[in-house]
């Protein structure tokens, strides 16, 4: 079991820990507080006692005391002092762990200063914004929001503030692992603290980063945490405290004295308790719970992770979607502990279920929230809404029975791969493949880079991509190879993790140089609760939709993927065009085509298509939409971020993108949709599973998303559509067997598995 390696690098954490986020400086005189009867001198002494507040750590009452404060500059209209008090709100959120309510009070001062021009003050909303984004680990738009706020430090000449800004933005550079520019920035941020002279303890941390540089020893470390926690104890800051206290435990961790780890530790929780400090209580527990993993005391490990797992998801309820994502990610370590924990103990099935509960969960309260959104049964009171309580062992075997199918699913957990079989009669197997320092994510990589050889291509090209498949059948399949069906058309549901998300199963060649499709039905879920969730929906889909909706080729819109670039506009897809029309003769329709291809054409047929195909370009990452605010001196663009997209035809109404925000808050009557263009399986990987298009079409309703996972060639592409729809329609088989049989139909006539492995099924097969 490990932690999260202390090198240097940790010791950014430590500038964290002195730099809790800065109140305000205020403009009202103190002599304004003898004037009891001036309201504004009421909010003055209502500040200056939630400061008070605060720094003893009694940040329920700041937060009172900042409320008031808040709704007598509001009534007396002071906008400036307005802008101050929702960002102390938001400091008072941040420390209670409250991050949804802390974003959204810091956009409400950033705007009131851009409303009044209070540059200074903007640049101050920035760096907080930037702040609760560091807390929901969404380090890109920490990084954004920082560099707007270096840009006004620097225009009004607040040298303290440049500092700081660029020391927080080498923290940020560090999270997303770009060390040699948070250097840079550290010595930037340096260089200005010596400058001007600033006796800070910003300016300390920062003399002892340099130290570190030079001898990048543990031991150095925790010297400079022991001078963080004199300094926290001499201002009497028990925030600072407990910090300071937590990387001492971490760095003793890494030394493997795990009985100092413990002692650190078990001080610096009891801080947390006392101030309310939920997320700094869960990483004391996962610090406690991992060192008594390493001294063998494996139940006093258990239940500290465990209670750590309660506390981490005590923070999620109130936050966004996407912010539910962001912030798990930051927390995977505990869960894989704690499995890594229940194995030691041979508690394998309760370690399942902890793997369960550690992937897909804000994929799991959405489904569960729009599928109780929906319910007839659940308005009307007849049924409870649709419970998102972790599954335990009983129910999983339930899923597994119910959908007639095999179960594997896969956890990473450190050096060791765990997979479990959860047969249809409910028997669950497990086994655990030591990765002897294989990386799954390079192996998938590298296969799925060689798997686009052709027949033509050298015999040692040819080699090197086989050997990449049978690696990882050796790893993935190999080791339940006897746990599997004997009958090739009964169905395995594989529920990967991270990278596995992108491999190529239906192409994985065992010894006997035969394709696992070749063996096996095959198809994909994010998690087994996710996929029983879908199962759920598939009631209410309509039965009255009759549509088939086929779009092909649209015209193209143009796209940015930086904010700093003009926008370009997509490559035209003529193969997609012969696929859209072919596919629409199956189906007897009218294919929607060039620009006709129009977002508000596919609007008017989407809530009524039993069947969506999409033959165009799924957009993957974030792309920007630019939009000039305030013209003048001050103008700035906003960039609005949309997590993947559909391009669609664009009109003089719309830019042609069908975003998957937008899909996401539809409700679809569709039993499938297919994504046929290049890529529409990939998205951004996370804990929560795969963020792109297939799971915003699930979140929409429905209950099978046929995507595919690297751009097949245009024929290819053709010919297995075809076939997959000709087997689907004939009405003997279901989406997953026909899938499986146009593969089948592609090996047969001796195509590369480039031409057909590339596609996979998510979610139900009926």
């Amino acid at each position: 079991m490990r932690l999260k390696s202390i090198t240097l690098l940790a010791l950014i954490s430590l500038l964290s820990a002195s730099t809790v986020p800065l109140l305000p400086a205020f403009s009202i005189k103190p002599l304004l507080a003898q004037m009891s009867a001036n309201p504004q001198a009421e909010a003055y002494r209502l500040v200056q006692q939630g400061i008070q507040q605060y720094n003893n750590s009694q940040f329920n009452d700041a937060l009172e005391s900042w409320l008031q404060a808040l709704t007598i500059y509001q009534t007396i209209g002071n906008r400036a002092e307005e802008a101050s008090s929702l960002i102390n709100v938001g400091v008072a959120y941040h420390a209670l762990g409250q991050y949804q309510k802390v974003v959204e009070s810091y956009e409400q001062s950033l705007a009131i200063t851009r409303e009044i021009n209070n540059r200074a003050k903007e640049a101050n909303a920035l760096i907080k914004l930037g702040l609760a984004y560091h807390a929901l680990g969404q380090y890109q738009k920490v990084i954004e929001f920082y560099e707007q706020s270096l840009v006004i430090t620097r225009e009004i000449n607040d040298r303290a503030g440049e500092a700081y800004v660029l020391a927080k933005l080498g923290l940020a550079y560090s999270d997303l692992e770009q060390y040699q520019k948070a250097f840079e920035l550290y010595e930037q941020s340096l260089a200005i603290a010596r400058e001007i002279d600033a006796q800070t303890e910003e300016a300390i941390v920062l003399n002892n980063l340099q130290l570190a540089y030079k001898f990048l020893e543990p031991q150095e470390l925790i010297k400079l945490y022991e001078q963080s926690l004199t300094i926290a104890r001499e201002t009497e800051n028990r925030t600072r405290e407990a910090y300071a206290l937590t990387h001492l435990g971490s760095a003793y961790f890494q030394l493997g004295e795990y009985h100092k780890a413990i002692t650190f530790e078990e001080k610096s929780l009891a801080i947390a308790r006392e101030i309310g400090s939920r997320q700094a209580e869960a990483a004391s527990l996962n610090t406690i719970g991992a060192a008594y993993y390493n001294l063998e005391q494996y139940t006093d490990a258990s239940i500290r992770l465990l209670k750590a797992i309660e506390v981490y998801e005590s923070l999620r309820p109130e936050l966004t979607d996407a912010n539910k994502v962001s912030i798990f990610d930051t927390q995977t370590d505990v869960y894989r502990n704690l499995q890594q924990t229940l194995v030691a103990l041979n508690k394998t099935n309760q370690a399942l279920e902890i793997a369960e509960r550690g992937r897909a969960r804000a994929f799991v309260e959405l489904l569960a929230s729009r599928i109780s959104d929906n319910s007839n049964q659940v308005l009307q009171g007849t049924i409870n809404p649709i419970s998102t309580e972790p599954l335990t062992t009983k129910q999983i075997q339930q899923i597994a029975r119910q959908q007639k199918a095999t179960l594997v699913e896969y956890s990473i957990v450190f050096n060791y791969l765990y997979i479990w079989v959860v047969k249809p009669t409910g028997e669950i197997a497990f086994k655990q493949v030591e990765l002897k320092g294989k990386s799954l994510e390079k192996l998938v990589k590298k296969t799925r880079k060689s798997i686009g050889a052709r027949a033509r291509d050298s015999k040692e090209v040819l080699d090197r991509k086989a050997n990449g498949l049978r690696q990882l059948h050796d790893l993935l399949i190999q080791p339940i190879a006897q746990l599997l069906p004997t009958n090739p058309e009964e169905r395995i549901i594989f529920i990967p993790q991270e990278s596995l998300f992108l491999a190529p199963f239906p192409a994985l060649l065992d010894k006997n140089d035969k394709y696992l499709i070749e063996k096996h039905t095959i198809q994909t879920a994010p998690s087994i609760q996710v996929l029983d969730l879908t199962h759920k929906r598939r009631p209410q889909v309509p039965g009255n939709a009759s549509e088939v909706l086929v779009v092909g080729n649209p015209t193209m819109p143009k796209i940015a993927t930086n904010w700093e670039k003009l926008p370009r506009q997509l490559t035209s897809l003529p193969g997609a065009e012969r696929e859209a029309q072919e596919i629409a003769q199956i189906h007897n329709t009218a294919p929607l085509i060039g620009d006709k291809a129009t977002k508000v054409a596919i609007m008017q047929q989407i809530p009524n298509a039993r069947i969506i195909h999409l033959a165009t370009h799924g957009l993957l990452d974030h792309f920007l939409v630019h939009k000039r605010i305030n013209e003048g001196k001050s103008a700035w663009l906003e960039a609005l971020e949309a997590p993947g997209a559909v391009a669609l035809a664009p009109t003089q109404t719309d830019d042609g993108l069908l975003t998957a925000l937008e899909i996401a808050s539809l409700n679809l009557k569709a039993e499938l949709v297919v994504l046929s263009a290049c890529n529409t399986g990939r998205g951004k990987l996370t804990g929560d599973g795969v963020i792109g298009l297939s799971r915003s079409f699930i979140t929409a309703g429905v209950p099978s998303v046929l995507v595919s996972l690297w751009r097949v060639p245009d024929d290819a592409t053709a010919t297995l559509m075809i076939d997959f729809y000709t087997n689907l329609e004939e009405g003997k088989l279901d989406k997953a067997q026909a899938l499986r049989q146009a593969m089948l139909t592609m090996l047969e006539k001796k195509l590369d598995p480039n031409n057909w492995a590339g596609f996979t099924l998510i979610g139900e097969a009926e």
